[in-house]
């Protein structure tokens, strides 16, 4: 009978430890796994490539070449980050997103950056300028690429309410290293590619006539993202990410009451953004009815 006992015993231990270990591994939350919820707030920068402008509207139609943009990001001395009324004031970056499988999430998100026109921007001028139309800079009649420095006194463009790039996302997400008591911490990888609509708001000061805030949802945008995911304690994460792509404004109304006044180009963009987000685990899996799905 002892035998049999202890026969029993060694053959039994092995397997529940290997259970009890199989049971705590599986206890484990795995941010990247199907039925995971997450969103993000953070704030960015933006870089432009040059681009040519066309200007549409009565008596006049040209395009200056070769023009210059950069962003706006708010200084951290502004306040602007730290008080919930003017929280969307500087540019900003928000997304939510579900993990529809194991590694891939579909998401949508908001992209607030800033295109500001250059002062002294070096262009060429084509195109035609009836008389009269502009007295402030004194173009007028047919260019064909004449080289010009412009001067925001007299002639200015902005999206600085808002170039907003909505779009929605594809991402896959791989583990790259966990640690820590019970894997608490990790660090993961995001890849995305995302499209979607730019929403307008814009300033244009020409012809002695400026607009402020003329809203248009203006053209499209495509890009490409990677980040690295730095996650704490399985619920929230920092992360910091790398983007690009081509935004094509087919039509930004540059005057509110005049739908046949607009601008025309197309550009690339590079962005930086640091965001801080959570994770949610919201779908039951492996039959428990209750739980997250477990490593």
């Amino acid at each position: 009978m002892k035998y049999s006992i202890l026969i029993l015993a060694l053959v039994f231990t092995p397997l529940l430890s290997t259970a009890q270990s199989t049971w705590k591994s599986k206890k484990q939350k795995i941010s990247h796994a199907q039925g995971t919820l997450f969103g993000y707030w953070g704030y960015n920068r933006s870089a432009y490539t040059e681009s040519n402008m066309r200007f549409v509207g009565p008596g006049y139609d040209f395009t200056l070449s070769g023009a210059k943009a950069h962003d706006n990001q708010s200084p951290l001395s502004s306040g602007y980050y730290w008080d919930p009324k003017s929280i969307t004031v500087p540019q900003f970056s928000a997304r939510v997103g579900y993990y529809i499988r194991h590694h891939w999430a579909i998401s949508f998100g908001y992209d607030h950056m800033k295109y500001i026109f250059q002062d002294r921007n070096e262009v060429t001028l084509s195109g035609e300028i009836d008389p009269g139309v502009d007295n402030t800079t004194n173009w007028s009649g047919i260019y064909t690429g004449e080289p010009i420095v412009t001067d925001r006194n007299t002639f200015h463009y902005e999206n600085s309410d808002g170039l907003n790039y909505l779009r929605f996302e594809v991402m896959r997400t791989d583990l790259l290293i966990a640690f820590g008591a019970k894997d608490q911490f990790a660090i993961s990888t995001n890849l995305s590619a995302g499209a979607g609509a730019l929403l307008s708001f814009n300033d244009f000061d020409f012809a002695g006539q400026k607009n402020v805030r003329t809203i248009s949802l203006s053209g499209y945008g495509i890009s490409g993202h990677a980040s690295l995911r730095f996650e704490f304690f399985r619920h929230v994460f920092i992360q910091t990410k790398l983007g690009g792509g081509l935004n094509h404004q087919l039509k930004v109304r540059t005057r509110p009451n005049d739908a046949s006044s607009y601008a025309r180009h197309a550009y690339g963009y590079g962005s930086f953004d640091t965001s801080v987000g959570f994770l949610f685990y919201i779908r039951p899996t492996n039959g428990c009815g209750t739980c997250p799905i477990w490593n």
